[in-house]
């Protein structure tokens, strides 16, 4: 240090360079993040995490610099008067590889440590440094890097990429093309795909083919946490969630999910503090793989998308597999871009009787502007699900099997104890078969029940609504229209 800088307080001296050099900000929920003037990415002043912290970040340019090294008092101080000043600064998001822009663009962060990131527009798409007003990345462990994209790839990009796949459909590579387009718009709630078929169809492969388009070569799938918070601590640390070879889904983690694909927020005491809480708020990307998860939920089962796939007739090494993925993977990003471009100029109108309306309209967009029948392909893979939620589910076989016998339009009140003993009867039969494990005990039981399927049940035709008298609570269910014959043979 010179002569002039020994009379000025160290704390100062830092406080100067900082100020200087970088620029701070706080989020909505209070956290200081610190950004190096003209670099799009922020670290948390306070943050000690393998990534770097910015404490450190400082301290290496102090001394590059020639300004000198200063002890961890000094440091102290110094960040304790930065964070203050910059808890009255305007607030000022931070996300993880994907963000919206100005002017309706998005950008997508290529993890590259010169802070270059896709800028997607209206009329195409650039790599470019976004200015830090408009964007601040925040990155982890999870954070991998992408390759440039490549231009003029006249779309053999998606070729490449589905002939690596084992699809089992053109329908299902439409869809798996679509949930691609919705992972990098940060505003669409898009549904988990869970890629499924028989032992050896490279179900893990392809799920680790479709992340890595998104979080580059170091993105990998995982087992699903034991908890909720090492959940949600795994979700905010990346864009694509994907867990891998699951063999059933707990009333948890089904609940769980559902809130990561739509969109939740989990609170919590902050550490070290007697009062003061933690906010998370959260909405990913999901991908699933396995073979069977056993029974699905209803509510679950209107955020899925299910890709099948089916055995490879040829078997490759996976360092040669992995060798031309990595090759290919700038060409298939960079026409992943360009259609993602063209979808979004398509107009096409939005379907209003689907529960992910975004994602469906997407499906309908991108097949004005391909040809595709994706939105179709939606429906029916939606269809599908439902038949496995009934099958699963013998309350939901018998409402069905009371409802065949119906007349068309015909409506039936019962309060919800007339209701369990009707059912139970009738499932039961002539023969008195014991009732299954789970199935409803009380009125109140049954009724929460009932209103988990009403969805699957209104696909099937059979309405299921709630009213009160003067007298009672009543439970109505109306056969809107005629059962087919395969809902029939479901119902029994």
């Amino acid at each position: 240090m010179s002569d002039d800088d020994e009379k000025t307080p160290a704390r100062k001296v830092i406080t100067d360079y900082a100020q200087a050099h970088f620029r701070y900000f706080r989020t909505i929920d209070g956290t200081v993040y610190a950004q190096r003037k003209g670099h799009p990415v922020a670290r948390p002043i306070r943050s000690q995490g393998t990534t770097g912290s910015h404490r450190q970040e400082l301290m290496v340019g102090l001394f590059k610099d020639g300004i000198g090294v200063f002890n961890g008092t000094a440091l102290k101080e110094a960040l304790d008067l930065i964070e203050a000043l910059a808890l009255t600064e305007d607030v000022q998001p931070t996300h993880i590889r994907v963000a919206p822009g100005f002017d309706g663009a998005t950008w997508l962060d290529l993890g590259r440590t010169d802070g270059k990131s896709v800028r997607i527009h209206p009329t195409g798409w650039d790599v470019l440094t976004p200015d830090p007003q408009e964007v601040c990345w925040r990155r982890t462990q999870l954070t991998g890097e992408l390759p440039l994209p490549a231009k003029d790839t006249n779309g053999k990009g998606i070729d490449l990429l589905l002939r690596l796949c084992n699809f089992d459909s053109t329908e299902t590579q439409c869809l798996a093309i679509a949930w691609l387009i919705g992972c990098l718009e940060p505003s669409v709630p898009v549904p988990a795909p869970f890629l499924t078929g028989p032992q050896g169809a490279g179900k893990s492969t392809g799920g680790r083919m479709l992340v890595r388009i998104i979080e580059g070569m170091s993105g990998d799938l995982r087992r699903a946490p034991k908890d909720e918070e090492n959940m949600i601590t795994a979700v905010a640390a990346g864009w694509v969630t994907a867990l891998d070879n699951l063999s059933h889904l707990p009333p948890d983690l089904s609940d769980l999910m559902c809130c990561i694909v739509t969109g939740a927020e989990s609170i919590k005491r902050a550490l070290f503090t007697d009062g003061d809480v933690v906010r998370s708020r959260y909405r990913r990307p999901m991908l699933l793989t396995g073979i069977d998860v056993g029974v699905i939920r209803p509510d679950l089962a209107e955020r899925l998308l299910p890709l099948r796939l089916v055995r490879p007739r040829v078997r490759r090494t996976e360092a040669e597999l992995w060798a031309e993925y990595a090759e290919i993977l700038p060409v298939v990003l960079g026409s992943l871009l360009d259609l993602t471009v063209k979808v979004r100029a398509a107009q096409a109108d939005t379907p209003t009787d689907l529960r992910m309306a975004d994602f469906a309209h997407l499906c309908a967009q991108l097949d004005a502007a391909t040809g595709f029948n994706s939105l179709a392909a939606y429906r029916a893979s939606l269809d599908d699900l439902n038949d496995d939620v009934i099958e699963g589910d013998l309350l939901a076989q018998t409402v069905l099997k009371h409802a065949a016998g119906l007349d068309e339009g015909a409506e039936v009140r019962m309060t919800s104890s007339e209701w369990l003993h009707c059912l139970t009867t009738l499932y039961s039969g002539e023969e008195c078969r014991p009732l299954p494990k789970g199935w409803p005990t009380t009125g109140k039981v049954l009724s929460d029940r009932l209103k988990r399927l009403q969805p699957t049940l209104a696909a099937r035709g059979v309405l299921i609504d709630w009213g009160r008298t003067s007298a009672a609570r009543y439970i109505e269910m109306t056969r809107a229209a005629a059962l087919t014959l395969h809902q029939q043979e479901a119902a029994f």
